[in-house]
């Protein structure tokens, strides 16, 4: 049932959205980002977020500003803010005097309590009696859905609200700057692959010498094979690199979000962990293969499974909970070289499942 007339205003003028999350967590709420400027198109909209995501924030035409999240004590993505860090932001928010502030985060058990102090008119988002909401605004929350696609549960708020969808495409906006830049690394002339081997979390990374297998069949196919990585993960990649009978185009810590993305869009073939990059290759329509290792899959693979293959090897202890594997890591040993390379191939070739 539609709960827009449960708002004290149809048309607020001024939106405060918190989701404080990395990468993929971010592009996966585009969707329900867009639903919320087309029902109100007029409104000033705020994502408050990780610092990170400032220059996406730029880049959406979902948003019109962004507020940089310090931190909250529970919330793993950073660590608790000082106390006149709290007070700042707060008195930041505050300021903006929000119509609506939308919790968009996820269960609400950490963050509606948070929400709730904006000072906004009203709240709106997930929650129900056990992960608490604002008693006024019960009709503007929903109950967290644990199970389902990322993308489908954030759009569960918006269509609650009474909010039309407008597709459930990724949103990554690249410019002709970031094109420039990535043509200065990499020439299109000639087929590309892009291997990833890094994840923020150890446990969900397959062995770097099976990505380098991979990589070296990809190489003997005729395709020059990328390496990418972020600075702080220039070990992994070099044992990548020196595992492979092939000589790759190493570019670790050579490019930025957005260059990334722009070598991405022209690659043949994405082969990553889950990772942020998979919902790049989502938004940007580049065939990928998904190393899913301890992840929950049902919950953050690509909706669209033909041009996006995500393999994994089933363990009893997936989701993993924890940062480094403390048994045996079996969900990536488990998934075999064999097959990674069969469906890398494939779709390089542009054989969709």
């Amino acid at each position: 049932m539609s709960h827009m007339a449960s708002l004290p205003w149809l048309q607020p003028r001024r939106i405060g959205v918190f989701r404080a999350l990395m990468l993929g967590d971010m592009l996966c709420a585009t969707p329900a980002l867009r639903a919320l400027r087309s029902a109100w198109p007029e409104a000033h909209i705020t994502l408050i977020g990780l610092p990170w995501a400032a220059g996406l924030a730029q880049r959406l035409a979902s948003i019109d500003d962004f507020l940089a999240f310090p931190g909250w004590p529970g919330l793993p993505e950073l660590r608790a803010p000082a106390p006149e860090q709290m007070r700042s932001f707060m008195g930041q928010v505050r300021r903006r005097h929000f119509d609506l502030a939308i919790q968009l985060h996820g269960s609400g058990q950490l963050t509606n309590a948070l929400v709730a102090s904006f000072g906004a008119e009203c709240n709106a988002g997930f929650g129900d009696e056990k992960t608490g909401f604002p008693a006024a605004d019960a009709s503007r929350f929903v109950p967290w859905p644990e199970r389902g696609n990322e993308i489908l549960r954030l759009l569960q708020l918006t269509d609650h609200l009474g909010l039309p969808r407008r597709g459930v495409e990724l949103d990554l906006p690249l410019t002709l700057e970031d094109y420039r830049r990535a043509d200065a690394l990499v020439s299109r002339k000639k087929p590309y692959a892009i291997v990833h081997a890094g994840s923020q979390l150890p446990s969900r990374r397959w062995p770097p010498q099976r990505f380098a297998a991979v990589a070296d069949r990809l190489a003997a196919t005729g395709l020059t094979v990328v390496l990418t990585g972020t600075a702080s993960e220039k070990l992994l990649v070099d044992s990548v690199a020196s595992a492979m009978a092939h000589r790759p185009l190493d570019l670790c810590g050579e490019t930025d979000l957005w260059t990334l993305g722009a070598l991405l869009a022209s690659a043949q073939v994405l082969l990553c962990n889950d990772t942020g990059l998979s919902h790049m290759a989502a938004a940007l329509g580049v065939p990928s293969v998904i190393t899913a290792c301890g992840s929950e899959i049902e919950r953050w693979a690509p909706l669209n499974r033909h041009k996006h293959r995500v393999l994994s090897h089933e363990v009893a202890c997936r989701p993993c909970a924890h940062r480094e594997c403390p048994l045996d890591h079996q969900c990536a040993k488990g998934l075999p070289v064999k097959l990674v390379t069969e469906a890398v191939i494939q779709m390089a070739n542009g054989e969709v499942a």
